[in-house]
């Protein structure tokens, strides 16, 4: 297994380290979550980074980085769900874009066709990471120095406006997929 690879394996494992963390009630939770959820975020763009540099691009690390990511942005909505910090119909939105472009990748896949990453999907991809990491931030803040801050609502605005990422994104890999599908057969 080259580096990438590796790095793609450690962030699955971060995931569910990330919502062990955030779950557990110890004392700055919130800022020690932040700080695994921020780390597993950047191992996006390293072994992306690393698989195209070194020429190690491979069919393991391009089927398992999006699962990757995928489980830790599950990760990240399950426990902002479960604190009234992301409405559920924007994790509808979010699980459902995700399956549906998963779900063109792999038809596309199995017809010998490659729908690459866009520049939108990297963009709702960086657009959820930096949301889920500011309103851990903001939450750890909340609780040990500013009491008023209206968590609830910002990460709420934060998170809608990652869904109309989504959506926006997952309309044009749906465009491109048209283009190299025929959604008839």
């Amino acid at each position: 297994m080259n580096t990438p690879n590796r790095i793609t394996v450690f962030r699955m494992l971060i995931a569910p380290v990330f919502l062990l963390i955030y779950l557990s009630g110890i004392g700055h939770r919130f800022l020690i979550s932040a700080v695994v959820f921020a780390l597993g975020a950047v191992t996006d763009a390293v072994d992306g980074h690393l698989a195209r540099k070194n020429n190690e691009i491979t069919v393991f690390g391009q089927f398992l980085d999006p699962i990757a990511d995928k489980m830790l942005v599950l990760a990240g909505l399950l426990a902002l769900l479960r604190d009234g910090l992301c409405n559920i119909w924007i994790v509808m939105i979010l699980l459902t874009r995700d399956f549906a472009v998963t779900s063109l990748r792999l038809i596309a896949s199995a017809r010998g066709v490659v729908i690459p990453a866009n520049i939108g999907g990297k963009i709702k991809t960086v657009m959820q990471m930096v949301s889920f990491t500011a309103v851990l931030i903001l939450a750890e803040l909340k609780e040990f120095l500013f009491p008023a801050i209206p968590l609830a609502v910002i990460s709420n605005i934060l998170m809608a406006l990652t869904a109309a990422a989504s959506v926006i994104s997952g309309a044009v890999y749906f465009a491109a997929g048209s283009r190299v599908i025929d959604f008839k057969e």
